[in-house]
């Protein structure tokens, strides 16, 4: 809550409180269709209740029409410096969505493998940096992890004791998990599949009327998912027939597009099924839940943009890029907690243990636990036409922390054993090692805690210590792992006291790839330059005069930004020497870097120059 306070609306947020506010508003689902939309609806809810200023002027539609990115800018420019307050209630909304994944992952690890276990999924939910920046945020992604967690913690439960009330309480979560995130549209084929894996180990057992009784729950539990999906569109264009639908995906049209996405209103578009004997197929998804699938996917084919990972640049994405963010931004305790869970089941096997942990949790639980966040994980991974955001795999993370707590209660109770090994000197052996063990663990618990609180609250900014942390956090991951607007309240801050000392004159350069909140709509016009086209002249320009200048870390590191004509513009002040651009003299949070620049003559070369 305190995060949600402090930090200024991000990149995205803007859209995705003005297209809850239409939900409302006009019971329509154009606006970020991509998403479904539970969160920003919910988001949206206090904002209506204090009131804000409206402007729908840029709204339009059409195949592809993607314009909620610069209506949040409108939004923003009509409510001027209130959006700070607007933005933080509407965060506060969306807290008991991290509440729950909380409460789940206790849950699910104290009942697979006992309290302790719970206990420290539970912590790890609580300090783990990404969950905590991302559920500070009214985007979805944190809090789609813990719907997710939650629709697989009652499937799971419907596992164990398959009753038709389980059954309907199941889908009933599922249909609310999907309305959060449509990456967990990956539910409903995996659960039976997971559900034939798990009754294989008891296939003696399994007569014909049980495996009949069950695939009807299974079924049941779809549709009432898909019936709660569809009531959360308020069965806007349900059921419409296949051929009916505009789309602008290869994957959806059958052939490349051939026009590049963008927010340019109705690009063409053409749908594969007409013609064929699926034409008259009724969708049984709400049409904006299959519009949105569609745009996202031209995204992962046309997103036009290059991606950063470690200093490298790339048009095509790396298939490794989730696995080297994962390494450089998952708190190193934690990523050890992962490792030593690993050798859990080895040293059991090795020193023949009789058993673990009661209950005792069975490999066919185990797979259900770690599926969907290895799914996720790979099918996120295939995804290399969109290589910018980590956040898109947190749906993948409560599982891992829920099976990181069962390692930890393994070593707790293999610590008490006394003479349930092989041997009387193994017993005691063991038993002291498995004891320092546990205790490395819990050492590894604070590390985790102290790594995040250390970086709290600039949470989404965190980098682990294998790196040096987020000070050298540029140097492998840019964007919304690093820099996504979210501190213009602190250079604000910073900007204002420094306009009470005296001193060079004040400069600031923020990139904004449109959509978020841009400085001189939160009071920073009189003493913040928040057009990146006046760049090169401003640094230039002030020939014979010293003055000071803040960066983000997006404008320092170049990240590329489309221009109305569709081509990237690069801004490349990495590439200046020091003498050209300045001695950089302070930061500001871990997004901006303060230069001074003192009165001389004209840099040897340009801004230009230096990018060639």
């Amino acid at each position: 809550m305190y995060s949600a306070y402090v930090h200024s609306p991000t990149l995205n947020e803007p859209g995705h409180l003005v297209a809850g506010l239409s939900h409302w508003k006009f019971g329509r689902f154009e606006l970020y269709r991509v998403n479904p939309p539970l969160v920003r609806m919910v988001a949206a809810l206090p904002v209506i209740a204090v009131g804000y200023e409206e402007d729908w002027s840029g709204f339009y539609e059409g195949p592809g029409a993607r314009p909620v990115f610069s209506m949040g800018e409108d939004f923003v420019a009509a409510n001027g410096e209130r959006t700070f307050l607007l933005t933080m209630i509407a965060r506060w909304a969306c807290m008991p969505f991290s509440w729950l994944g909380a409460i789940v992952c206790y849950l699910w690890g104290r009942d697979l493998y006992g309290q302790q276990a719970g206990l420290v999924a539970c912590f790890v939910w609580c300090f783990e940096p990404n969950i905590l920046a991302n559920a500070s945020l009214y985007t979805a992604d944190a809090h789609s992890a813990a719907l997710g967690l939650a629709a697989c913690y009652t499937f799971w439960k419907w596992l164990r004791q398959p009753t038709w009330t389980q059954a309907v309480i199941t889908g009933v979560v599922l249909g609310v998990a999907e309305l959060a995130k449509t990456t967990l549209i990956l539910f409903y084929p995996l659960w039976p599949l997971i559900w034939l894996a798990y009754r294989w180990a008891e296939w003696a057992q399994m007569t014909t009327k049980r495996w009949l009784s069950e695939a009807a729950m299974l079924a049941l539990r779809i549709a009432i998912g898909l019936y709660v999906v569809n009531l959360g569109y308020g069965f806007e264009g349900s059921f419409k027939p296949l051929g009916e639908f505009h789309f602008v995906s290869n994957l959806f049209t059958g052939k490349a597009a051939e026009h590049q996405q963008s927010d340019t209103p109705n690009p063409q578009s053409i749908n594969r099924f007409q013609g064929t004997s699926l034409e008259h197929l009724p969708v049984p998804f709400p049409k904006n839940y299959l519009l949105g699938m569609d745009i996202q996917q031209n995204d992962f084919e046309n997103y036009g943009r290059p991606f950063y990972l470690r200093g490298e640049w790339s048009q095509a994405g790396w298939w490794y890029y989730y696995l080297y963010a994962g390494a450089v931004k998952v708190p190193l305790g934690l990523l050890l907690l992962g490792a030593v869970g690993c050798f859990c089941p080895i040293a059991l096997r090795t020193f023949g243990c009789k058993e673990t942990s009661s209950p005792v949790a069975r490999a066919q639980d185990t797979l259900t636990l770690l599926t969907p966040a290895v799914v996720v994980l790979c099918v996120v991974s295939l995804k290399t036409g969109i290589n910018e955001h980590f956040r898109y795999v947190l749906p993948a993370f409560p599982f891992l922390f829920v099976w990181v707590g069962g390692g930890f209660q393994s070593f707790c109770k293999l610590a008490e054993k006394k003479a349930d090994y092989q041997a009387p000197f193994a017993a005691r052996s063991m038993a002291h090692l498995f004891s320092n063990i546990r205790l490395l663990c819990s050492l590894l618990l604070m590390w985790l805690a102290a790594s995040s609180l250390w970086v709290y609250p600039h949470s989404l900014s965190y980098f682990n210590e294998s790196i040096g942390g987020p000070i050298h956090g540029t140097k492998h991951l840019l964007g919304s792992n690093m820099d996504w607007g979210q501190d213009l309240r602190y250079v604000k801050s910073y900007i204002d006291q420094a306009r009470l000392n005296v001193g060079p004159p004040f400069r600031f350069f923020f990139h904004n790839n449109s959509g978020g909140a841009k400085p001189a709509h939160l009071g920073l016009e009189q003493t913040a330059l928040a057009s990146d086209s006046r760049l090169v002249e401003s640094v230039e320009g002030d020939v014979g005069a010293a003055y000071r200048f803040a960066v983000s870390t997006d404008v320092l590191f170049g990240v590329p930004k489309m221009d109305s004509s569709t081509q990237l513009v690069w801004y490349p002040l990495a590439s200046l020497t020091q003498g050209e651009r300045g001695e950089q003299v302070e930061r500001i949070a871990y997004t901006a870097k303060v230069f001074t620049k003192n009165s001389g003559a004209r840099p040897k070369r340009s801004l230009n120059e230096a990018a060639k």
